[in-house]
């Protein structure tokens, strides 16, 4: 689900259970079985990256 989603509504969903579900990146990748760099790289090419401090991804 997540490796197949446009970068836009992947950003939408990965923050919104960020947000409202999991502590961290990494529990969002082991709870939903994805590669956490996967996510990164495909945010990273629509200019975001993964801030720890707001457990969020953030325009870069």
């Amino acid at each position: 689900m997540f490796e197949t989603k446009d970068p836009y509504l992947l950003l939408s969903l990965v923050n919104t259970k960020l947000r409202d579900e999991y502590a961290s990146l990494d529990d969002l990748c082991k709870s939903n079985d994805v590669d956490s760099a996967s996510i990164k790289e495909r945010l990273a090419k629509v200019g975001y990256t993964y801030s720890k401090d707001n457990n969020q991804f953030i325009n870069a």
